[in-house]
């Protein structure tokens, strides 16, 4: 049976899309994955699956979403396809149209709370034709995927669903974490303790701006910073305005193995989204996952889904405030207790062994097996 899943992102960097579509093909479906191609998107040419990556005219903005849905559209209505699966509301409208005109099978995975997000947030138009659209068609949907139990449970009980299923993104069991290669550990300090901020969600209001502030009190660390998002102008004016050259280091977005490998060379990873907005409050980001996947604790924000996975495998620290200066005193007590830093760590690898995408995707194979 032939897959075709929908995202409005270059595919070059999505991990979860990536472990969907291998997960699908393992079960012995065709699998095809439809993004886009910007203008410094790197290769990608996955060997088992299909990738098909348009290049849009427009962007950003309305026109983009536009033009991204009619082409997802026309492509559905005339390429095989048995089973469509969207991602993110974004991709769903073109994905509900073609499965309804053809009579084929649709799977929504929904990433986050779309509508929740802080880009809607000032923007109250587009978040009331984003809901409009989210409104009329979920309750519509049989078989729908999300991130975390928190976000299922606004989904269901605002549209009274009977059941969302979640499957987290979690590294696979067998991700195989290599050294970080000698150009990337020439620039880091091998005198410090090493603190990470990773991945592709960079963004205002997650923390980022108050760790490097934080630095200005924690002479004997070091805060990495790797990958992209919205915050990184800030943060680097931040850095110059506080002369904080030797203590913050950047590394641009860089091929997830070499990703892994660099924060395995660190010491304590950084998750410190706000409860800013709705999405922000029940986030559970890939990072906490891939800290623990690289072998390193975890210092958190105190939010619902963190606070889980923090407690229940007792792999790190929390923060009941995210300020400049108390993460540079939690910090700094990690730093001086060593020996309950390295009766945390030790937690780790069994939180890594257990937090598995092969236990997660029980859910996804139950969800396939319903489809036919």
């Amino acid at each position: 049976m032939r897959v075709i899943l929908t995202v409005s992102n270059d595919l070059s960097s999505d991990q979860r899309v990536r472990k969907m579509c291998l997960t699908l093909v393992q079960k012995g479906y065709d699998v095809l994955v439809i993004g886009r191609r910007l203008a410094n998107s790197a290769d990608y040419n996955p060997a088992t699956f299909e990738a098909h990556r348009m290049k849009l005219i427009f962007n950003r903005g309305p026109l983009f979403y536009a033009e991204l849905n009619l082409r997802f559209f026309a492509y559905l209505l005339f390429n095989k396809v048995d089973i469509v699966h969207a991602n993110d509301l974004d991709t769903l409208l073109p994905a509900w149209l073609a499965s309804k005109i053809r009579g084929k099978k649709l799977v929504y995975d929904t990433h986050e709370y779309f509508t929740g997000v802080p880009e809607l947030q000032n923007r109250p138009f587009a978040r009331k034709v984003w809901k409009t659209m989210e409104r009329f068609i979920l309750p519509r949907l049989t078989h729908i995927i999300t991130v975390n139990d928190s976000i299922a449970k606004l989904y269901e009980d605002e549209y009274r669903l009977s059941k969302i299923h979640v499957v987290r993104n979690i590294p696979e069991a067998n991700t195989e974490i290599l050294p970080a290669s000698p150009a990337l550990l020439s620039r880091l300090p091998q005198n410090k303790f090493r603190l990470i901020i990773q991945g592709n969600g960079i963004n205002i209001h997650r923390g980022a701006e108050e760790a490097v502030e934080a630095m200005q009190w924690l002479n004997n660390c070091c805060l990495i910073i790797a990958g992209s998002g919205d915050v990184l102008p800030l943060l680097h004016q931040k850095v110059e305005a506080l002369n904080l050259h030797e203590r913050v280091i950047f590394f641009d977005k860089m091929p997830y193995a070499e990703l892994m490998g660099l924060t395995s060379s660190c010491h304590l990873g950084l998750s410190l989204d706000k409860d800013t907005n709705i999405n922000y409050r029940f986030s559970l980001p890939n990072k906490i996952f891939d800290y623990l996947r690289a072998g390193i604790p975890v210092l958190s924000s105190n939010l619902p889904e963190l606070r889980k996975i923090i407690e229940s495998y007792r792999v790190g620290w929390m923060l009941e405030s995210v300020t400049p200066q108390m993460l540079a005193d939690k910090i700094q007590a990690i730093v001086s207790e060593n020996s309950q830093y390295q009766q945390i760590k030790m937690h780790v690898p069994v939180a890594a062994k257990q937090l598995s995408w092969e236990h997660e995707i029980i859910a996804l194979e139950s969800i396939y097996d319903n489809t036919h």
